[in-house]
């Protein structure tokens, strides 16, 4: 019998999390099942093959992507090409919804099976996107329950399958845990800073973060900043600021630690996005920030429908945690919201309350019903497809 043949099409570093998890789960029922497609490391080391390195699909805004918009049409073309001769039994996008969907709507049109993992935020802004969507895949499968009820009012077969992150992070705070490993003094307080795991995100906020960090040290003069780097490109990018500060200031860069430099910290200045999420399952306070180019703000401003940004703000329906924009992500506005954040006791405890019923909404082993419906959508198929 020909082994099960799985597409996978992931663009960035909280994908490759997704797809990893999900390759592990289909392998545990089908240890023989072969991945092909554009992945990163943590998929590679499940037995991915990738025919291109994931970060050349790595790119944000609206008008960034236009720069290299010749290389991701040459990518585009080849996974299409690549995946219709492979001939898989099913495919899956996971994220970057205007590479993959594009992908899956062509390979959907040629008879192949489509599920797109991570729900764009089409509820939020190009709501339009919908009959797109619809023509893209066989299933949608959400990682948040307010998503679900958006797409089952328009038709498209969906489940919401959870996060993987709330299976994976226990409901037991791990501070003095993560400090012990990272040689952190139990007694100073510590804010981590998180400006992201791409190019621009760190040029756009490293000088601000910086820039607060020097603010808070007046403050408190104990305090201690740990900055986690995505990558060796990215350290060498925030070292680079760091070394063109005029003052000495108590910083460690970590590589390739940021879930314990935030599980470590008592309060954490990042860029918006999935790591956002990961500190609220830490049950970590803090400053979500966001800043686009001019022009892709400006766009984005008049079409974005929902009130909030951040994914805990999202989830919870309000403004649980401080969201900045633009010209607020400064030393000035940040600076004194963490400060009520490490000095606020009661406001701790009533946030890390509402993070852990959050946790609780969202662990609902998301991996193995992901792959189950993955699953479902092939396994009736009979005879498999011919190599």
């Amino acid at each position: 019998m020909t082994p099960l043949r799985i597409g996978l099409i992931v663009g960035e570093a909280s994908g490759d999390i997704l797809g990893a998890d999900l390759i592990r789960a289909i392998k545990a029922r089908h240890p023989d099942a072969q991945f092909e497609g554009i992945g990163g490391p943590l998929m590679l080391e499940q037995g991915f093959h990738s025919i291109c390195e994931m970060d050349r699909l790595s790119v944000m805004g609206l008008t960034e992507p236009l720069k290299r918009l010749p290389e991701l049409l040459r990518i585009r073309r080849h996974i299409k090409r690549h995946l219709l001769a492979w001939q898989p039994n099913v495919v899956v996008g996971i994220d970057s919804p205007d590479f993959t969907l594009n992908v899956e709507a062509y390979l959907r049109a040629q008879g192949i099976k489509t599920v797109h993992y991570v729900s764009p935020s089409v509820w939020a802004w190009r709501q339009g996107r919908i009959a797109k969507i619809a023509k893209a895949v066989d299933h949608m499968l959400t990682l948040f329950p307010f998503e679900e009820d958006f797409y089952r009012d328009h038709g498209v077969p969906v489940d919401c399958v959870g996060h993987p992150l709330a299976d994976q992070i226990p409901l037991e705070d791990g501070r003095a845990e993560a400090r012990l490993a990272l040689d952190v003094d139990g007694d100073h307080p510590v804010v981590a800073l998180m400006p992201g795991s791409r190019s621009g995100e760190v040029d756009q906020l490293i000088g601000s973060f910086l820039e607060t960090a020097q603010w808070l040290r007046q403050r408190v003069p104990n305090v201690e900043f740990l900055i986690a780097a995505a990558n060796k490109e990215r350290r060498e990018q925030i070292l680079q600021a760091i070394a063109a500060l005029t003052s000495d200031l108590p910083v460690r860069v970590i590589l390739g630690e940021s879930r314990t430099v935030m599980a470590a910290s008592d309060s954490v200045i990042m860029a918006s996005g999935t790591t956002s999420l990961e500190a609220l399952l830490l049950q970590r306070p803090m400053v979500v920030c966001y800043r686009f180019g001019k022009l892709s703000f400006a766009l984005l401003s008049r079409l974005v429908k929902a009130p909030h940004f951040s994914l805990p703000n999202l989830l919870a329906k309000r403004a649980l945690v401080p969201e900045l924009l633009q010209d607020e992500v400064c030393a000035e506005v940040i600076g004194p919201l963490v400060l009520e954040q490490l000095s606020n006791d009661n406001h701790r405890e009533t946030l890390v309350a509402e993070f852990r019923e959050i946790h609780l909404s969202l662990a609902r082993q998301a991996s193995e019903r992901a792959a189950g419906v993955v699953l479902d959508l092939v396994e009736p198929a009979s005879p498999p497809r011919a190599s």
